[in-house]
């Protein structure tokens, strides 16, 4: 048995030294009987036993490769076995994977590891130097002061500062403008002047060139907001004169042309009044903003100066007035058809009967004629005689073509007939007569229900009385009359 373990280890020697098997029983066998002697009562390997038993099945001689601690070969030096044709092997045998095979493979792991770990150091020295990088920056720059103009300050420009804008945001908007120099130098300034808290919506008419804080304080100062226009309701296109006092009621177009100012004389910039009547009056209605649902009825304007009453609409109103007096009307007259719009306006007519134009027109009466507790009853009462084709008569409607107005009309005013003169004519004016408020034009929407055609103020307090009844609107007149608010100044 010692001879034959030589042999077998000789052999294992030979071959590749990791890898594991069971021995070729006949194969070693018939190399035994080749160099000794026969043993006796050993059995013949050459036959194969008919139940398939395995005379070495339980021989404890199996050739099993001594164990080799991993460490002790040098992958580097080892060199790689040369290839041997493998060995016949029976059935269930076992082949253990070879050694130069898993120290390959450790290599290529240690090879692998190592690039892996080279990544992360070169990925932790790119992230450090940026890291430092921009601490040095933002070090830096805390200590550089931002770009600034030294002054003097130049001609003013026009910024708008929007609903919602940031500090951030309105630096912005000054530094391209060239006010300041950078929007870095504004912010630094903004943030310690406290007006910016109180700072509005709007347009703003600051120097160019300006020091940063010079230029804050320009914004933040009362009088530098510019394009504001506040339309009172009721407000005309034009000027009125009160027949009592003389004193002037200025019209739109005056407000504007006030409002539309920028710089101090002599080099002051305005829109003037002529301008923006000659403007309001040109046939380009696309050009004037009118709204899809008044084109066709203003159009019809006999007199082209007045075809954009009522359709500026009555409030607070912010326009860029370094435009054309033909950009400043169509930035007002879109933004109040928006407005109109918001109410309800185009769909109106399933409740009034009238379209959004004819319903502008009801709100501009409405307006003139009745307190804001009325208004809803006037507005009935002008789609009640509507509906039946009977005469307005409102005296606001007198009124409107003339240059001297009052509450009370003569009767040769009533008696003269103009496109607005509702004694003169059935049906509504030819446009409206004035800016409506939103609750006028909402009444005008939306009519009280109610069987009323007449109504008359019998007080200086504004009591309305309203009635269905002619009979007894001539006793309400009565009683206006002994109070004095009809009495003309003529």
């Amino acid at each position: 048995m010692t001879d034959r373990w030589a042999r077998a280890e000789a052999q294992f020697r030979q071959r590749e030294a990791e890898r594991r098997y069971r021995r070729d029983d006949k194969a070693w066998e018939r190399s035994r009987r080749a160099s000794a002697t026969p043993v006796a009562d050993e059995p013949d390997w050459d036959d194969e036993p008919e139940d398939g038993w395995d005379p070495y099945e339980d021989d404890d001689t199996a050739v099993i490769p001594r164990y080799v601690d991993e460490d002790e070969y040098d992958d580097d030096d080892e060199p790689e076995p040369e290839p041997r044709p493998r060995p016949r092997r029976r059935a269930g045998a076992r082949t253990a994977p070879a050694r130069g095979g898993r120290a390959a493979a450790r290599k290529a792991a240690r090879k692998q590891e190592g690039g892996r770990r080279r990544l992360i150091w070169v990925a932790a020295a790119v992230l450090l130097v940026l890291v430092v990088g921009a601490g040095v920056y933002k070090l830096i720059n805390r200590y550089t002061p931002a770009e600034d103009f030294a002054g003097p300050a130049g001609a003013p420009v026009v910024v708008q500062v929007k609903s919602g804008d940031t500090a951030t945001e309105i630096a912005s908007t000054m530094a391209e403008a060239g006010i300041v120099a950078s929007s870095a130098a504004f912010y630094e300034a903004a943030v310690q002047n406290e007006g910016m808290n109180s700072l509005q919506p709007g347009y703003y008419a600051i120097p160019v060139h300006s020091p940063a804080a010079d230029a804050v304080a320009a914004l933040v100062a009362p009088g530098s907001r510019v394009g504001n226009v506040v339309v009172s309701e009721g407000r005309q296109l034009h000027d009125q004169h009160d027949v009592n006092t003389g004193a002037r009621k200025e019209g739109i177009y005056t407000k504007i042309a006030a409002a539309s100012c920028v710089g101090a004389e002599p080099e002051r910039r305005c829109v003037t009044y002529e301008q923006l009547e000659q403007a309001g009056a040109t046939t380009d209605l696309a050009a004037l903003g009118v709204p899809e649902w008044a084109v066709e009825s203003v159009r019809t304007v006999p007199d082209r100066a007045r075809q954009l009453e009522g359709l500026i609409a009555a409030g607070s109103w912010d326009f860029d007035p370094s435009g054309s007096a033909l950009d400043i009307l169509r930035q007002l007259v879109t933004e109040s058809a928006r407005s109109y719009e918001s109410t309800g306006l185009l769909e109106s007519g399933r409740v009034n009967g009238l379209s959004p134009y004819e319903t502008l027109i009801g709100a501009s009466l409405v307006e003139r004629e009745a307190l804001p507790q009325d208004m809803s009853k006037v507005a009935r009462v002008i789609v009640n005689r509507l509906e039946i084709d009977q005469p307005l008569q409102f005296d606001s409607t007198v009124n409107y073509a003339l240059d001297k107005t009052e509450v009370a009309t003569t009767d040769a005013d009533r008696g003269q007939t103009t496109p607005w003169n509702t004694y003169a004519m059935p049906g509504l004016p030819a446009t409206p007569i004035s800016s409506p408020s939103i609750a006028a034009l909402e009444a005008m929407e939306e009519p009280e229900p109610g069987t009323w055609l007449y109504f008359v103020t019998v007080d200086k307090e504004g009591t309305t009385l309203f009635t269905q009844s002619y009979s007894e609107h001539l006793q309400n007149i009565e009683l206006a009359l002994e109070s004095g608010i009809l009495d003309s100044g003529r």
